[in-house]
């Protein structure tokens, strides 16, 4: 891998990035991503924090512009911009979110109560990127801040970080696979796909899982 790698591959069939952050203590977390298909921009973003509604934003079908980190929609902005490749990237919104009780709702209609939310983020790199299925992975730590309506703020600090960049030929190309929290008791983020794919993310006290369905 080399900082190109980190940017646009114009020979893709698909792209996407996805980032993630998390509070040590299990009580807050965040998720943005977007991917590239086609002529097409995919966006989806969450906010997960103990005793408040899950905050979920996604669009599916927002054309994609000449830079392809900018995704903007109706009562939508989003950025994921490459600072430094394999180093920074800087993470930004101004949203109006769904507010959600019950996080199952989003794997459906997703009907909620419209609730504006804005973030500025910064993510830097812990450790070098490691070679995943399709592209890499990286471990990082988050600053920043997240203003919202009804409630306090969120300012992180040194937080916890992942990321993933992967692209393929493939247009099909399957979510994130996560390793498997099991015994789940921590905040959820699901997402359903325009494809009929669907990431079901967990919160547990290491960061981000796959949630493990029930058999």
């Amino acid at each position: 891998m080399t900082p190109a790698d980190d940017l646009p591959h114009a020979s893709a069939a698909v792209e996407e990035w996805v980032f993630a952050a998390w509070t040590a203590d299990g009580r807050l977390g965040f998720v943005s991503g977007h991917r590239l298909v086609g002529r097409l921009a995919w966006y989806w973003t969450a906010l997960v924090q103990r005793g408040h509604p899950l905050l979920h934003v996604t669009e599916w079908e927002v054309p994609r512009r000449a830079d392809p980190f900018i995704v903007k929609a109706p009562e939508m902005w989003a950025e994921h911009h490459c600072v430094a490749p394999m180093e920074q990237w800087s993470i930004g919104n101004e949203a109006h979110a769904v507010a959600l009780d019950d996080p199952a709702d989003a794997l459906g209609r997703a009907y909620g109560v419209p609730t504006p939310m804005a973030s500025d983020l910064e993510w830097y790199a812990a450790s070098p990127p490691v070679a995943v299925r399709d592209g890499f992975e990286q471990a990082g730590v988050v600053h920043g801040l997240i203003e919202l309506l009804d409630r306090p703020n969120v300012e992180l600090a040194e937080a916890p970080a992942h990321r993933w960049h992967r692209w393929s030929d493939d247009p099909g190309l399957s979510p994130l696979s996560l390793e498997s929290a099991v015994a789940h008791t921590g905040l959820r983020a699901p997402f359903a796909f325009p494809d009929g794919s669907v990431a079901d993310w967990v919160l547990s006290p290491a960061g981000w899982r796959s949630r493990a369905r029930a058999r």
